[in-house]
């Protein structure tokens, strides 16, 4: 209860400062607060940690990523989501391994993994007040997307290494396609066999909306715990059975209340999962703080600020390593194609610099470090693990700073070249819809009037239902002048009209607390002018 009252209490100050403070760094800071004056400590398990947090947020994610965006630069996205990551963790983890030699290899890589995946919800929280091109944002969504998986398998292997002190790289090899393998099929088959069960159950005996919200979220665990349990990766699981969950809806829809409900659901689940990842960091921060004197004692040192500059060192290898990457993926990816509309035809570094400032780390750095086990085999303790989690929780803190900074800079002022409009695409769905909505209009009004004696009624009722509809298609299929009027009257139309809901809305809650209507009578008509209000205003 502390934590989800430290999420909400943190959002609303994030909102509240007039400095650019991304939302994640006031819940850390919050969190902080919290473990110091409450001595809080929430003691998890690794394995029901990785449970609890990475099957929601990573079927979500894969849930709502925009498809078609995501395809159209899946070479840029692969590259960095597989490409950088493998680089990272071995580049980094030798790099680890040679800055701090009494951090065994294995856990190095280790640390690597973890600190290669990237975190857009922070990147998302610093555009909302930075606006970050579109295209460019679609890109890290991607990225993010998939560089968890490839990162938490890479942890896998890693942490398997120090677990029983062998390594071998065509077994790693070997093991890494089953896992990806396997763990894709089984996010697919678990999320269709689930959807279509449940569009069977619906169709036969109707359909709950509550149960179908619950179903919705046992899907990713449902996913994760049987590739888990079959040798392959749950992570890969979930993040393909959201993707899937995006196509096996289009074919099984639910009912429109079932979406809106459901949508907000989710909504909170996620804002409240990522917001006590961050929250248990800083809760853990005077922890690892108090621990700094021993955890610096690993690296052959007393002063523990030596390990501020090892997160430094780190901060700024991988952000090289970043830049880099980045520079070479878009020269030899992006620009090679030709596309001329591509928005990132001619970028100039500030372009790159951006990509790699929006490289923050965040909730997954936190949730795979937080699983390295607490002891080996024999029982001994899990080698260099506070030090670990104190370095990651560090890179974690610089690089959201370093974001929350660096990236307004970059961005003010960069001159990048329109992103394409939507607009044409909008029109072409809305003129189709109309068709479709007046043919099933005229099939509907004679089957309603068939042998009817106020047959006309019926046919007056259709008629102006479709006046309406060929309105819509007239005024999208004409010339853009006349459209731009038409939108700018929906506009105005759009501003009285939210102005009469309010008013509606008030009126009613006069007349409940006058009691001169009842409770349900008062919920009922609330509920129509809410979403009235939410159609007005999407």
């Amino acid at each position: 209860m502390i934590l989800l009252f430290a999420v909400v209490v943190s959002g609303a100050i994030a909102r509240i400062l007039p400095v650019n403070i991304p939302t994640p760094l006031v819940q850390i800071a919050f969190g902080a607060i919290i473990g110091l004056a409450a001595n809080l400590r929430v003691e998890l398990e690794p394995e029901l940690f990785l449970l609890v947090f990475l099957p929601p947020l990573l079927f979500i994610d894969g849930w709502r990523i925009p498809k078609d965006e995501l395809l159209k630069d899946v070479p840029v996205v692969v590259e960095l989501a597989l490409g950088l990551v493998l680089t990272t963790v071995i580049g980094v983890g030798f790099f680890i391994d040679w800055l701090i030699p009494a951090m065994p290899l294995a856990v190095a890589f280790a640390l690597a993994a973890v600190i290669s995946p990237t975190d857009p919800i922070a990147v998302s929280a610093i555009a909302a007040r930075v606006p970050i091109p579109r295209r460019m944002m679609h890109i890290l969504e991607g990225e993010a997307l998939l560089n968890d998986a490839t990162g938490l398998v890479c942890l896998r292997f890693a942490t398997a290494a120090a677990l029983t002190g062998t390594f071998s790289l065509a077994e790693a090899a070997a093991s890494f396609a089953w896992l990806a393998v396997a763990g894709i099929a089984i996010g697919v088959t678990v999320t269709l066999a689930i959807t279509r069960a449940k569009a069977w159950v619906s169709r036969r005996f109707g359909e709950d909306i509550g149960s179908q919200v619950l179903v919705s979220l046992l899907i990713p665990f449902a996913a994760y715990l049987m590739a888990e349990h079959s040798g392959a990766s749950g992570v890969l699981a979930v993040v393909a059975a959201g993707v899937t969950m995006t196509f096996a809806e289009l074919s099984r829809q639910a009912l429109p209340a079932t979406r809106m409900r459901r949508n907000s659901v989710w909504d909170t689940i996620q804002f409240a999962l990522n917001g006590i990842i961050f929250v248990l960091l800083g809760e853990q921060l005077p922890g690892i703080l108090a621990r700094a004197h021993e955890t610096v004692k690993l690296t052959n040192h007393d002063n523990p600020w030596w390990l501020a500059l090892y997160v430094l060192v780190i901060v700024a290898v991988l952000a090289g390593l970043r830049f880099l990457w980045v520079f070479l993926s878009f020269r030899l990816t992006v620009l090679r194609r030709g596309v001329d509309d591509s928005p990132l035809r001619s970028p100039d570094w500030r372009v790159f610099a951006a990509m790699s400032l929006a490289g923050a780390r965040g909730v997954i750095t936190l949730a795979g470090v937080l699983t390295l086990p607490l002891a080996l085999s024999d029982g001994t303790p899990f080698p260099a693990r506070d030090l670990a989690i104190a370095l990651a929780a560090g890179v974690i803190i610089v690089s959201l700073i370093a974001a929350s900074i660096g990236l307004p800079l970059v961005l003010r002022g960069l001159a990048m070249p329109p992103e394409p409009s939507k607009q044409g695409e909008e029109n072409r769905a809305r003129v189709a819809a109309a068709r479709a909505a007046i043919r099933a209009v005229d099939s509907a009004q004679h089957d309603l009037s068939r042998d009817r004696d106020d047959a006309d009624v019926y046919a007056e009722a259709a008629t102006r239902i479709m006046d309406l509809y060929r309105e819509r298609i007239r005024v999208r299929v004409d010339g853009e002048p006349e459209l731009a009027v038409i939108q700018q009257n929906e506009a105005i139309d759009r501003v009285l009209r939210l102005a009469a809901i309010r008013a509606e809305r008030e009126e009613v809650f006069r007349m409940q607390r006058a009691r001169a209507i009842g409770s349900e009578t008062g919920r009922k008509l609330t509920r129509e002018l809410d979403l009235l209000e939410g159609r007005l205003r999407t």
